[in-house]
């Protein structure tokens, strides 16, 4: 944020003009000048006070020529041509000005004209009453082109263009120049040196089938050497293999009940279940396995024969930080100018990881001895019994031995930043944001995103130039090196964590826009999710026409709410604005329910395979998500207040209270009470409701009234970042998103233990998370309710 303050001050007007002006003269005939006494002559520019007396002076001067002897009467004639015409036009300039406001046209940048309804939401009138919420939502529908997002995803997926590449650096050069082109308010670069992790040059990864003594008996080739996890530990692990279905912790917990011996062995996990690459490893190294094979499962998949031995070969890269940013300055921005010591992430893992293709996973799963799968775990690989493990079948003492040999190497990220400066408050911005890198081509992953970022600048540029006045910036970013774990946009974060609360209104992230063409799915901030209702009630379904979003997901089994509205993830590139940073962020996504486009993250990721399997309609998708979150940044851009629940999270405090009353018997057993959480959670609700009421029976033109309010709104989700646990040691900080022992999950999971399994309860453990986590809250309501000196508030 500091590079957005300083960059504002780049553009301040001109200076007045002199009260005079001095003109050099040239001598006729030679070019020289002439002499020092003619060189310079000095002219006043001398101004009426007022329109008035100027209009008053003319006309003195033309009836006194009018007076004159009749040789001057042409002169007066010229003069009086003059006085009119003068007139005449400043009329006209004035009353051209005031009917372009109240005009209900307004030119695209295609020369057509956007039919205006005026009697759309005139309760939303915006500043200066030139145009209302119901224009501008006409505006931005108008403006956004299909057309232009394809074009986009096709220039972008043409090669693969990761950081500190030629091709990554080309295309940043690109975006930074059409952001400019724009003609934005303001557009910078923000800079990191970050460590990023690549395969070696000379080293190939390695997979192969060796007998009791080492010695290779069959070299298994991996395919592409550019297949590789990032931030993988390195060398080599030899051993058994254990079949770990999606690698969750519950199925390291089943392979535990089952006796199956894990210890030093190699993981083949499947891909998804819902954990990344980064939790199946880390709970990998934790059940003391020696490294992880990765592999895609056609199960996971949509079947299309067409697709399915294409998909086989198909290894998916991801990198296996447990946490997003350069692993190497955690807590800290990666400048060039920093000195920190060196350290480095607990997140980054201590064994080897390497993603494989379900044909080499069916190669080393068809050779399993041990207990059978339990149900569920069946994948669909080709001639596979399913077996957990560890033996193989083929021989005594024959085991698999893996070697990663990557490599870190410093690179600098470039992150393209564009915006339009907010009238009312400038300072106070909604940011919109896509990673710009890919392994491959990318085009689902990093194409479609930044395609649609580059048309809402273009949209919202357009919107300006034609009469849109926005009360709040808008903050347009493209970042870089998402694939590694949004490094990019967590360096920036870092940078700005102190102030971020106090200038960043929310974010919506654009990755991975479009994986399907069935389902919406918005993985937000529960504070976004009653925004996101507004805005499905007005976007047309891109998949079944005649019906909105709300409507047809509404005709479904589920509501809306269960349907659409997700939790936060950790790979999201919308989760660390929020549990690290304590911004509400947003990624929106049209996908299918289980099986969603499977190429991403591998260098099959093209637009001709995303064009073949949503029918040639990405710019259609890219579209709508593109209206979705345009209408959902006009509403936060435009609104006097805030249009954020600040009331979602007393359900979340009231389940913990429940919760808690489930195991009162035992809490009280060992002279523990759970009273100060419910009268922190009865604090929290009473004061979002207390605020709530005021803003409805306040004055919304009252502008102090309104930066108060909006203050303590922005600020609900920093509230929740707990202040007793280390930024660097444990980042995500948000004590309902967030990751660590600090966290709601954290203390109800341990909470479980009471029943389950009463002799791994800790006491003490459980006494400090309940402490922590009800301080938060309490000192979340005394915020919200205004007055943070006085720990005695009247709720």
């Amino acid at each position: 944020m500091a590079a957005i303050s300083s960059s504002l001050t780049e553009h301040s007007p001109s200076p007045p003009h002199p009260p005079y002006s001095i003109f050099r003269r040239r001598a006729q005939g030679n070019g020289k000048d002439e002499g020092e006494e003619d060189s310079r002559v000095e002219m006043k520019l001398s101004q009426p006070e007022s329109e008035e007396s100027l209009m008053s002076g003319l006309s003195s001067d033309v009836t006194t020529l009018v007076l004159q002897q009749p040789r001057n009467f042409r002169k007066a004639v010229f003069y009086l041509t003059l006085t009119s015409l003068l007139i005449f036009t400043t009329a006209f300039l004035l009353g051209y000005v005031a009917f372009r406001s109240l005009c209900n046209y307004c030119g695209d940048t295609d020369d057509e004209l956007v039919p205006v309804d005026d009697r759309a939401d005139l309760d939303y009138s915006s500043e200066g009453g030139r145009m209302h919420l119901g224009e501008l939502r006409d505006m931005l529908r108008k403006y956004l082109k299909e057309e232009k997002i394809e074009s986009m995803v096709r220039r972008m997926s043409r090669e693969t263009h990761p950081p500190g590449s030629s091709e990554g650096n080309a295309l940043a050069s690109e975006i930074l120049q059409n952001f400019r082109k724009l003609r934005m308010d303001h557009t910078w670069t923000d800079s990191h040196y970050a460590t990023l992790q690549f395969p070696s040059r000379t080293q190939r990864n390695s997979l192969a089938i060796v007998d009791a003594d080492g010695e290779l008996l069959e070299d298994i080739p991996l395919g592409n050497p550019l297949d590789y996890c990032a931030y993988s530990g390195t060398g080599t692990a030899t051993g058994g293999i254990v079949y770990v279905n999606y690698g969750r912790k519950e199925d390291f917990d089943l392979l535990r009940s089952l006796r199956v011996s894990v210890g030093g062995a190699v993981a083949v996990a499947r891909v998804g279940g819902g954990v990344s690459f980064a939790e199946k490893v880390w709970h990998a190294q934790q059940a003391g396995l020696g490294g992880v094979l990765i592999y895609p499962d056609p199960a996971d998949v949509p079947q299309d024969p067409r697709r399915l031995g294409l998909y086989s070969s198909a290894a998916i890269s991801e990198h296996v930080h447990l946490g997003s940013g350069d692993p190497f300055t955690p807590g800290f921005p990666s400048f060039n100018h920093t000195q920190f010591p060196p350290t480095q992430s607990s997140g980054l893992p201590l064994i080897p990881a390497q993603p494989i293709s379900a044909n080499v996973a069916s190669k080393l799963l068809s050779q399993l001895t041990g207990p059978e799968c339990p149900r569920g775990w069946q994948g669909r690989l080709p001639y596979v019994h399913c077996a957990l493990g560890p033996e193989l079948s083929s021989g005594e003492g024959r085991r698999v031995r893996m070697g990663v040999y990557n490599i870190m190497r410093p690179v600098l990220l470039n992150n393209i930043f564009a915006s339009i400066e907010g009238k009312i408050e400038p300072d106070q911005y909604i940011i919109v944001g896509a990673q710009r890198d890919s392994w491959g081509p990318g085009a689902a992953k990093a194409g479609v995103g930044t395609a649609i970022l580059m048309e809402l600048a273009r949209t919202f540029s357009a919107m300006v130039e034609n009469g849109f006045y926005p009360r709040r910036s808008l903050l347009f970013t493209s970042w870089d090196a998402g694939d590694f774990g949004n490094v990019g946009a967590t360096e920036w974060l870092e940078g700005y964590l102190s102030m971020l609360h106090l200038k960043a209104v929310a974010y919506f992230s654009l990755d991975r826009a479009v994986l399907g063409d069935d389902n919406l799915a918005a993985y937000t901030s529960p504070l976004l999710a009653d925004l996101i209702e507004g805005v499905i009630k007005q976007v047309e379904h891109p998949k079944h026409s005649g019906h909105t979003i709300y409507s047809y997901t509404e005709s479904l089994e589920n509501s809306w709410r269960t349907h659409i509205v997700k939790p936060l993830y950790l790979n999201s590139g919308a989760y660390s604005f929020t549990a690290f940073g304590g911004v509400p962020a947003m990624e929106l996504r049209f996908t299918e329910d289980a099986r969603p486009y499977p190429f991403v993250n591998t260098h099959f990721d093209t637009l001709e395979r995303l064009q073949e399997m949503l029918q040639g309609r990405v710019g259609v998708l890219g579209r709508s998500v593109g209206e979705l979150v345009g209408l959902m940044v006009l509403r936060l851009a435009h609104d006097h207040i805030l249009p954020l629940d600040v009331t979602c999270y007393s359900d979340t405090a009231l389940h913990l209270s429940s919760q808690l009353n489930k195991f009162s018997s035992e809490l009280q057993a060992r002279g523990l009470s759970p009273q100060w959480v419910f009268s922190a959670r009865g604090d929290y609700h009473r004061a979002a409701e207390t605020l709530r009421e005021a803003i409805l029976n306040s004055d919304v033109q009252d502008e102090r009234m309104t930066r108060l309010y909006n203050t303590r709104i922005m600020r609900v989700e920093y509230y929740f970042l707990s202040q007793y646990v280390s930024v660097v040691e444990t980042p995500f900080r948000h004590v309902l998103h967030g990751r660590g022992e600090h966290t709601l999950s954290a203390l109800t999971e341990h909470l479980s233990l009471l029943r389950s399994n009463p002799r791994l309860f800790d006491e003490a453990r459980f006494r400090r998370q309940l402490a922590l986590l009800t301080w938060t809250l309490q000192g979340a309501a005394n915020a919200l309710s205004g007055d943070v000196w006085n720990i005695d508030n009247t709720f």
